[in-house]
């Protein structure tokens, strides 16, 4: 079994967790949409992750929706202490699946009590709000509204600890002054780093960026360096673009997602492998287009 400990460990909220953790969204149907094709092995993908030591699963309501939370409580309820399940709010879906803005204060609300009720919890350890200004990336744009209100719901006891999500690096700024943020959760891998100067940022204050898509998401990370360098080490370009994560900053806590138990321990293998300089600076030079939202 892998030890997920050698890849560091991190503060999130008041817990400290392994560096690499699982990502639920995949669960889901196509699209994030729907029940998935297979229940038995979503599942198993989960009750795998805990098995080898994964202690921080990422997920949101309007995952399916309520199907990836479904699942999580289905498979894994009730949940070890040591367990970290953070989820998202800020968005619904529409019959057809579309993404739709959520920000109300009521709209929030529901949404708390609905991954309340079914992931089978009392208090959300932490809730990331996924900013809808624009679907498919970070708008400026002010969030002081929503945010205040899952403050609230904070003091309510309710949360535990609040988030960001798909914001810009204003936002953050911004949201901190409303109140303590917990963790930032954007698009960043390989080949999408916009955002270099807020995880360095937040990495000074101690604070984790969490990034979405870091294997490309629905557009799977291609590089010829990528796989030569994967070659090289004997190791998947998978497992190559999660060490170079690893190894980038260490407030970086990794959520790949998987709906398979051999991806997910590939994946989880990572924590193995160490880039020599040569690579990373191979890789350091991989740029590329940007992905869909998460």
């Amino acid at each position: 079994m892998t030890d997920l400990s050698r890849a560091g460990t991190f503060v999130l909220g008041d817990r400290v967790v392994k560096r690499l953790g699982y990502g639920a969204m995949q669960l889901a149907g196509p699209g994030v949409f729907g029940p998935p094709k297979d229940r038995a092995a979503a599942l198993a993908v989960l009750r795998e992750a805990v098995a080898q030591g994964v202690d921080h699963i990422d997920t949101s309501d309007f995952y399916g929706p309520h199907v990836t939370n479904d699942i999580i409580r289905e498979a894994l309820h009730p949940y070890r202490d040591s367990l970290v399940i953070v989820t998202k709010v800020g968005a619904r879906r529409d019959g057809q699946g579309g993404w739709l803005p959520a920000l109300s204060a009521a709209e929030l609300r529901q949404a708390i009590d609905d991954n309340l009720r079914n992931l089978g919890l009392d208090v959300l350890e932490v809730v990331n709000l996924r900013s809808m200004l624009d679907v498919h990336g970070p708008k400026e744009g002010s969030l002081e509204a929503p945010l205040t209100a899952l403050a609230e719901m904070r003091r309510q006891g309710l949360i535990k600890h609040i988030g960001l999500s798909n914001v810009t690096h204003r936002q953050v700024i911004d949201g901190r002054r409303i109140c303590p943020i917990a963790c930032v959760q954007n698009m960043y891998n390989l080949a999408h780093r916009a955002d270099e100067a807020l995880v360095a940022d937040l990495a000074r204050d101690g604070v984790p960026y969490v990034p979405f898509f870091p294997l490309g998401g629905f557009t799977p990370l291609q590089s010829t360096v990528l796989s030569d360098v994967a070659r090289a080490l004997d190791a998947t370009p998978m497992q190559v673009a999660l060490a170079w994560l690893l190894q980038r900053s260490p407030n970086l806590l990794l959520i790949p997602g998987t709906s398979s138990v051999a991806h997910l321990r590939e994946n989880l293998a990572a924590v193995d492998l160490r880039l020599p300089p040569d690579a990373v600076a191979r890789l350091d030079g991989i740029a590329g287009e940007s992905a869909p939202a998460h």
